[in-house]
């Protein structure tokens, strides 16, 4: 059955559910998005992917900064939906948008709530060397990530990054939104309330946490490489420049924390060692560690910090 929907989001992991909808027919009444921002080296203001998305598909685009005012509210309540589908939006939804669909508001949530409520949830996952992870599609509420859920999808993290799997959960998580408004329709699925225990919060990622302690685990490092790749990037730093690192693993081997123990770039830690895998000098592409040696060559004995 086609619904009359408004979707709301703003970066690429929400652009294939926005692609699915329309590729089931249903009808996209108009796209909510945060507004277009500097972007790149030149800081050249762009819209987001969501927002080009919807322009090349001639859908109508909206980006006010807050959805607190009468006006937008009631322009939001004037489009007669059946039901408004959020994805990684960045704003938060006042209540009379919430009451507005006739079926009412529904996220698509990065994470297996209640764990990693809030704005960061696959990084967040990934960084703390969680198992898995999945999707969740939930009816929204006022409070952060706190409403019932309908559908669920987990899947094992492994040794993806958050890049990598930010991507198989858009994909996955576009597919189950489908799947819960077609159950939605024919009455099929009931919302469950989120469970008490387990709460943990996903707070948006900085830069500051991104410098490596060599003092830590081989497997802690790990997490956190692979949860900061590709942004904003774990780094060191060596010769008095910044190096990223985007990919490791963990190996066997021992030395003083942050020491070059071999000649394929395989670092001590607190406990056990990390072979560096991707990198990134300031200014550079990202390269292999045996293409980054050759013309900046970094012995066993030198110290990364």
């Amino acid at each position: 059955m086609t619904l009359r929907l408004a979707f709301m989001g703003t970066p690429d992991f929400a652009v294939p559910t926005l692609a699915e909808l329309l590729a089931q027919g249903h009808d996209i009444a108009a796209v909510y998005s945060q507004p277009p921002r500097p972007r790149g080296r030149g800081l050249e203001t762009e819209p987001g992917p969501v927002h080009k998305f919807a322009a090349a598909h001639g859908i109508e685009v909206r980006t006010p900064l807050s959805l607190k005012g009468e006006a937008e509210q009631a322009a939001f309540a004037a489009l007669d939906l059946d039901a408004a589908i959020v994805v990684a939006y960045g704003l938060l939804l006042p209540q009379a948008i919430l009451d507005a669909p006739r079926l009412g508001c529904f996220n698509l949530h990065g994470s297996l709530l209640p764990r990693w409520r809030g704005a960061a949830p696959i990084q967040r996952a990934v960084m703390a060397g969680d198992l898995e992870t999945g999707v969740i599609v939930m009816q929204m509420e006022a409070g952060l990530d706190t409403g019932p859920m309908l559908m669920a999808e987990r899947v094992t993290i492994g040794r993806k990054t958050s890049g990598e799997l930010t991507e198989h959960l858009s994909r996955l998580g576009a597919d189950l939104m489908v799947r819960t408004l077609g159950a939605l329709e024919r009455g099929a699925v009931a919302a469950h309330p989120q469970p008490e225990d387990g709460v943990t919060y996903a707070k948006k990622i900085t830069k500051d946490e991104a410098r490596i302690d060599w003092s830590k685990s081989a497997g802690e490092i790990d997490a956190l490489v692979r949860g900061l790749s590709p942004w904003p990037g774990a780094f060191t730093e060596v010769k008095g420049e910044r190096l990223k690192v985007l990919y490791a693993e963990p190996v066997a081997g021992s030395g003083a924390p942050g020491e070059v123990i071999s000649d394929d770039l395989t670092i001590a830690c607190g406990d056990g060692a990390l072979r560096l895998k991707r990198v990134q000098r300031a200014g550079s592409k990202v390269m292999a560690a045996d293409e980054l040696l050759k013309g900046f060559p970094l012995a066993p004995g030198t110290k990364l910090g």
